[in-house]
């Protein structure tokens, strides 16, 4: 898809639906999202730039995410994506300023985009022209994920809490489950805010902001904004860690406590089953067999035996 948003225009226009099509001169922010090859060649032919492929955006060395071409600078950034579904991910997004002008290639759909997206329709002034739109949308991108990073803390609080009230048994499968769900969505924001670092120091070298103090003190800001983000997500890291080694910590004594009583068990009831085998050897000559009190013996014996280790297993503190 290829939409268009002017300068000054309320929303976006649909764009590359003909062969003839142009871009508009004044147009401010191009969006290609999953663009076909003919859409890619619209936009390539209206800025005079070669956009970067799908496979090109996925390469991981910095040379190939952010450089500067024929007068354009090309920066992808790895954004967190569907964060609140089962299964999130953190896919590239490319951003190229050419001019004046800003064009953004995705093959997803992460929230801060539909969100500036909409204010920048109620709002055209917020995208005056692209390096401006560009900041915009960044600021988006990092609101966004500080919101991420926001709710996964609350959960971890709460699992925090969960565990420390010591519960038993099927409730420590949920946990640890949540606690490995809130350190996956913490990775992959804290793999995207390393990217954002990288692409905004990469961005104040840009010819795009030179000369313009406000266009630079937005971006010092998002920096400072990534920073802070970035350290709240290492502690967030560390924190998730130690509750998951202190849940199977708690596990661990819980089985301990199952072992301890089997222990216990086998322990007790070893001498009254010597006495009842010793009593059930198949001998001639037993003297016990033919006396009368021979059977309660026995069994006092038995009983005997059994308490014996359980007085002195309590007295050693063992139970």
């Amino acid at each position: 898809m290829l939409r268009v948003l002017r300068q000054g225009a309320p929303g976006f226009e649909p764009g590359g639906h003909t062969p003839d099509w142009r871009l508009p001169a004044d147009a401010v922010w191009i969006e290609l999202v999953d663009p076909t090859r003919a859409e890619e060649v619209a936009v390539e032919q209206s800025i005079g730039l070669l956009l970067p492929t799908r496979e090109e955006m996925a390469e991981i060395e910095a040379s190939s995410r952010l450089y500067q071409e024929d007068g354009g600078t090309f920066m992808t950034a790895t954004i967190l994506v569907n964060a609140e579904g089962e299964l999130p991910t953190a896919a590239p997004v490319t951003f190229v300023l050419a001019g004046d002008k800003l064009v953004t290639i995705r093959y997803v759909e992460p929230r801060a985009f539909s969100v500036f997206a909409a204010q920048a329709e109620r709002q055209p002034s917020l995208c005056p022209h692209g390096p401006q739109t560009f900041l915009g949308l960044l600021d988006a991108v990092v609101d966004r994920t500080a919101d991420i990073l926001e709710r996964t803390a609350s959960e971890v609080e709460t699992q925090s809490r969960t565990i420390f009230s010591r519960p038993r048994g099927a409730a420590f499968e949920k946990i640890l489950s949540r606690l490995g769900r809130a350190q996956n969505v913490n990775a992959k924001a804290r793999d995207s805010l390393v990217s954002l670092a990288r692409l905004l120091s990469f961005a104040s070298l840009a010819e795009q902001f030179e000369g313009d103090r406000e266009l630079r003190d937005h971006l010092k800001s998002l920096q400072r904004d990534v920073q802070s983000i970035t350290d709240h997500s290492s502690y967030l890291s560390g924190n998730i860690t130690f509750l998951l080694d202190a849940a199977l910590g708690f596990i661990n004594i819980e089985q301990n406590q199952i072992f301890k009583i089997f222990s216990v068990f086998s322990v007790v009831f070893l001498p009254p089953t010597l006495i009842a085998g010793i009593y059930g050897m198949n001998f001639l000559h037993m003297p016990e067999l033919a006396w009368m009190e021979g059977y309660p013996m026995a069994l006092g014996l038995m009983l005997l035996a059994a308490l014996v280790p359980l007085i002195w297993f309590r007295r050693k503190g063992w139970l």
